[in-house]
């Protein structure tokens, strides 16, 4: 009798793996697509406008724009095969991939460009990088593959802002008909089958796309909020791929003999945020004295490990300066209490910085971190643990004292910063600062072509911006991602990217 029962339970179980199968997609069943996992999901499918990095990660599968970026940060072709500046910089034109589809079957040509910067300028649209793109007076289009963009000056960082998903290209129909965000129907090596947010999202390969790949079947992207539970399930071998974020577990791999750990250096960058407009962060002395009072190394070393460097605005290779140059950028408690002293705040004042609690996962660390720092100057810091949706609305809306968060880097310091410093950034409102200073050195910065002369404007843009202390800027880290070893030719971005997942195998 016992013996029977023992039989029916394992019949039992058999047909509940049965019935989950059945209910399984034909990718999960599909040996040749790709099981990956990350914490975060995304928050929107609209690519013009979403900010968050998990969001990008998975619209820049599916979406693409004119140029990208190989693992260098150089420009290199996508949409477009080839482009070329006139002898005074003010019109760019492009020649367009001959032959390519949108995933609805529809051909891509330049009208498509033409009515997707067009949105992306409409202030209605609230398009993330519109000012990197407000040089742009007309766009002329003498034949289906071909683009000229004609600027009202020379502008130097426009092809960089090119390459941003930001500026990824929608089908003109698609904007016509306000589908936008609602459903995808991009010309990438992926196609959105499925999302069900917070839980996983199904991607098949597009069997049209122009570029040599994909070569798997398509990709199976796995919500697991926590980290270490995607590290599990690394070792156990239940998925093939993971995007981490979190350091503490990252580093864990590092000598991991059964999984690949990629460690690319970050140009993304960790940096609390002060709203300047509001009391007593509108007074410079008050966020000089913040800034004298953080030791970012510390804050790097509890959060992060130690895993990054100290940094200043710009974390672009080409562009960094020694964090030496920069104004306090050791921690000096007695010139901190000075300047408190100077603004009338001998004793201290309250304040509240926000963090997502999931994005990034050091956030809340970061904060704890500044906020034990800041007591030693009698200021009373109140932590705001949010859900990313919550923080990003919160964000946007400029709706915070301080704000610890982790920012985009780009390829070009214009492009990185524009929508922040200069007066008509689309996300100035964010920064909550601007001054006569930044705008003329980011409007010199990008008309300037000679690299050594926009060296030292940048130079200049970053020891004033670190002075006036809008933001704090804390340190830049690492991108990480790990992968099972049969797992191969994914090519790891220093700016995130997954970009070239269209170009990873499985060797099972």
């Amino acid at each position: 009798m016992t013996m029977l029962k023992h039989v029916r339970s394992l019949v039992f179980l058999l047909l509940i793996v049965l019935l989950l199968g059945t209910t399984m997609t034909g990718l999960a069943q599909d040996d040749n697509v790709l099981i990956m996992a990350r914490a975060a999901d995304a928050t929107g499918l609209d690519p013009h406008t979403q900010t968050a990095f998990a969001s990008l990660r998975l619209l820049e599968l599916i979406y693409e724009p004119l140029v990208t970026l190989d693992a260098d940060l150089n420009i290199i072709p996508a949409l477009a095969e080839s482009w070329a500046f006139s002898d005074d910089a003010t019109t760019l034109t492009f020649n367009l991939r001959e032959g390519v589809t949108f995933h609805d079957g529809s051909d891509f040509t330049s009208a498509d460009v033409v009515a997707s910067y067009e949105r992306i300028l409409d202030e209605e649209t609230g398009a993330a990088t519109r000012a990197n793109f407000l040089s742009i007076e007309s766009i002329d289009t003498p034949d289906d593959l071909t683009v000229v963009f004609n600027l009202s000056e020379p502008d130097v960082p426009i092809l960089t802002a090119m390459t941003d998903t930001n500026a990824a290209i929608l089908s003109a129909d698609d904007i016509a008909n306000g589908d936008i965000g609602t459903t995808t129907n991009g010309t990438g090596p992926f196609i959105l089958d499925e999302w069900l947010p917070e839980e996983r999202t199904l991607l098949s390969a597009n069997s049209n796309w122009w570029g040599d790949g994909p070569f798997v079947d398509g990709i199976e992207i796995r919500i697991i909020p926590d980290e270490a539970s995607i590290l599990a399930a690394l070792r156990a071998g239940t998925i093939d791929f993971a995007l981490l974020n979190d350091p503490l577990v990252a580093t864990l791999l590092i000598d991991d003999e059964d999984i690949i750990l990629n460690r690319a250096p970050a140009i993304a960058y960790h940096v609390l945020q002060l709203n300047s407009t509001r009391e007593p962060l509108n007074d410079v002395r008050v966020r000089q004295a913040l800034s004298c009072a953080i030791d970012r190394q510390e804050v790097l070393d509890t959060a992060s490990l130690g895993e990054g460097t100290v940094t200043g605005p710009l974390t672009i290779p080409a562009f960094q300066l020694d964090p030496g140059e920069y104004f306090c950028y050791e921690k000096d408690l007695d010139r901190a209490r000075a300047l408190l002293a100077e603004a009338g705040l001998e004793d201290g004042f309250s304040m509240r910085i926000m963090a997502a609690s999931a994005e990034p996962p050091t956030a809340l660390s970061e904060a704890q971190s500044i906020q034990a720092q800041l007591a030693e100057l009698n200021i009373d810091v109140e932590i705001e643990p949010l859900e990313l949706g919550v923080y990003v609305d919160r964000w946007l809306a400029a709706d915070f004292d301080g704000a610890v968060a982790l920012n985009g880097g780009r390829a070009d310091p214009f492009t990185m910063y524009a929508r922040y410093w200069t007066s008509t950034g689309n996300l100035n409102s964010v920064a909550s600062y601007i001054d006569d200073t930044l705008d003329e050195l980011m409007a010199a910065g990008r008309a300037e072509s000679d690299p050594e002369a926009r060296f030292g404007i940048f130079a200049d843009f970053q020891r004033h911006l670190v002075e006036q202390a809008p933001w704090i800027w804390l340190y830049n880290g690492f991108e990480y991602t790990a992968q099972q070893p049969y797992v191969t030719d994914f090519i790891p971005m220093p700016n995130d990217s997954l970009y070239f997942l269209s170009q990873t195998k499985l060797n099972r």
